[in-house]
């Protein structure tokens, strides 16, 4: 597999998107794409898709594009190739339709053979085939679905559902995990991690880090691109760069290019100045000229550095003003259940004052639903919320539930500070980035990335001293995710939030309310402090359950032990007692009594034994 394209450009809609493009990928490469939002990654993996997007750029290279092996491309479009009558087991055994097939032809080999109707040929053939089905991954294909769909979310019993059973959102997600199962030679993925789990994500990194061909990623989660990726393609001011290592390497390499590229400028700038005055100095002299001559030869010779371009560091700007604090406890929860035909859950927690507690879980856990109840949005089962002294609230909704679509952006910021005049409305929008011509925008035709900039403007310019934020990273890019992670480590008052970005949980939480194995437990850690943690309440879980089951089967094999004496000492009982009826034997004292005593003597070690049994059972 190999796709290059030199100096590309792509057009959509008369609209320039990116106008120089250079980007090769090679058989096995792991790349990932980086780069604001609205700067043409995306596009980019459309044209990889459909080469006919590609223009010539504006380079000096000549424009071509080089397709090499005829790859299968695999690219998600929305519940694409989906069957609504199949069962989701039918649907995902299609991937593995060639392994299933040398599987059927392998068993039947076999049963042949064992039934001794084989020939020499079914068995050299035999043997050929269990190298095949082992080298295609036929011992490791049903692990590898159950893996996948099991930490998305899914459950046995779903396996068995109709596809048009499932919803929109699942069936894109069963779309987009059986696109990744199906391993094309290239596969596309545009923002995957956006609306999975922390276990999902960490699914994903863990198979991509091994995927046998190649892929290519567009994403804005740090923490998985360094985990997943080793080259990284940036794309700024329509231009792309390449960077040889994963996003840690990235981000020194590209400080270290600029800072060499600005050196060398500033070098060649002052030297450029040197031989100008030498130049201007001598130009009119006769005796000079030529010398003075030659040093403008000298400057036109030189091969120019250019200067590097600014970086696009646009971002939103804030400043917390008129800042009250909260008493020392901030909010109390306490037995509260939440949910909504049923309780999800069962919290109880305090916060203190400057605090941050993230919450982290699966989707569908509850985290989002726990959030509207202690906001009080939805009322709760049982338990209390209590608010402490001079605590006053804002609330980030990822639904965007608190903005209202039909007004513009300027209107609903109005209709939420009503005592802010004009100038104070422009500043506070334009501090997010908003123009004066994007603030009479409707919301209904924001983007996510500018819903979510609106938000964040209008709880922080709130001045609220506790936030309450549910996934306030998602549809940033990576430069204002970075902005949010400053403000907020900078934040003087108190922080509840829900996230499934590690990255952004690892710098900005203090403590974590996790929600798994059907409890809600919370750490007073830092996140990876409470993952080391875990993994050792884990390993702990392990062992105890390990020393169970050894002591099970410990008594398990007493019990079986101790069943057969008893049945050896029943028969024995009951093949003395009728011996006691016997004539020669009630008329013998002496006999009938040493009989007597050995049933006493049985029965006594049969009453012990049944205790024992009664105990291990």
């Amino acid at each position: 597999m190999y796709f290059k394209v030199v100096n590309g450009a792509i057009e959509m809609d008369t609209k320039r998107i990116l106008e120089e493009v250079n980007l090769e990928i090679k058989d096995k490469d792991h790349v990932a794409i980086v780069g604001r939002n609205g700067c043409g990654k995306s596009t980019l993996l459309k044209a990889i898709v459909n080469t006919d997007l590609f223009g010539e750029g504006i380079g000096e290279e000549k424009f071509q594009v080089t397709i090499l092996g005829n790859p299968s491309i695999g690219y998600l479009r929305q519940k694409e190739g989906l069957s609504l009558d199949r069962t989701l087991l039918e649907e995902i055994l299609e991937i593995y339709r060639p392994i299933i097939e040398v599987e059927k032809r392998i068993n039947k080999l076999g049963k042949k053979l064992e039934m001794g109707e084989g020939t020499i040929q079914d068995t050299s053939e035999y043997v050929e085939l269990e190298e095949y089905y082992k080298n295609i991954g036929g011992y490791d294909y049903k692990k590898e679905y159950l893996t996948a769909f099991l930490k998305n979310g899914f459950t046995d019993l779903d396996f068995q559902r109709k596809i048009s059973s499932f919803s929109g959102g699942e069936q894109t997600k069963i779309s987009f995990i059986k696109l990744v199962l199906s391993k094309p030679d290239l596969l596309l993925l545009d923002e995957p991690t956006n609306h999975l789990d922390i276990l999902g994500v960490e699914w994903l990194e863990e198979y991509l880090k091994n995927y046998p061909k190649t892929f290519v990623v567009v994403s804005h989660d740090r923490m998985f691109i360094n985990r997943v990726a080793h080259k990284i393609y940036e794309i700024e001011y329509g231009g792309t760069s390449f960077y040889d290592g994963n996003y840690e390497y990235y981000e020194k390499e590209k400080k270290r290019r600029r800072e060499a590229q600005l050196k060398s400028y500033e070098k060649q700038q002052q030297e450029i100045l040197r031989l100008q005055r030498i130049a201007d100095r001598f130009r009119y002299k006769p005796s000079k000229a030529s010398m003075a001559m030659s040093k403008l030869k000298q400057i036109e010779r030189m091969e120019k550095v250019e200067a590097p371009e600014k970086e696009d560091l646009r971002t939103f700007h804030v400043a917390f003003a008129d800042f009250k604090s909260s008493g020392k406890v901030v909010l109390t929860v306490d037995h509260l259940k939440f949910g909504y035909q049923s309780p999800l859950g069962e919290a109880t927690f305090t916060l203190d004052k400057g605090r941050r507690l993230g919450i982290v879980g699966a989707n569908g856990t509850g985290k989002s639903t726990l959030l509207k109840t202690i906001m009080g949005q939805i009322p709760s089962f049982d338990g209390t919320v209590e608010f402490g002294y001079h605590v006053t609230t804002a609330y980030f909704d990822q639904q965007f539930d608190t903005l209202n679509p039909n007004l513009t952006v300027y209107a609903d910021f109005k209709e939420k500070f009503p005592l802010k005049n004009d100038f104070e409305i422009r500043s506070a929008l334009a501090s997010f980035q908003f123009s004066s011509e994007e603030i009479m925008k409707k919301i209904e035709v924001l983007s996510g990335g500018e819903k979510v900039r609106l938000a964040l403007c209008e709880v922080v310019f709130s001045n609220a001293n506790f936030l309450v934020l549910d996934e306030p990273t998602n549809h940033l890019d990576i430069l204002s995710k970075e902005k949010l992670e400053d403000v907020l480590m900078n934040y003087p008052g108190t922080i509840l939030f829900v996230s499934h970005d590690r990255y952004f949980i690892n710098k900005i939480a203090d403590s974590i309310l996790d929600f798994s194995s059907h409890r809600i437990t919370y750490y007073d850690y830092p996140y990876e402090d409470y993952l080391e943690k875990k993994k050792e309440n884990e390993i702990e879980i392990h062992d105890f359950v390990k020393r169970e089951e050894k002591v099970k089967k410990v008594n398990h094999k007493k019990t079986i032990s101790i069943d057969k004496q008893i049945c050896k000492l029943e028969a024995k009982i009951e093949e003395l007692k009728p011996k006691l009826f016997l004539e020669e034997v009630y008329m013998d004292p002496k006999k009938y009594q040493e009989i007597e005593e050995e049933i006493q003597e049985l029965e006594a070690q049969l009453n012990e034994l049944m205790m024992n049994w009664d105990v291990n059972f």
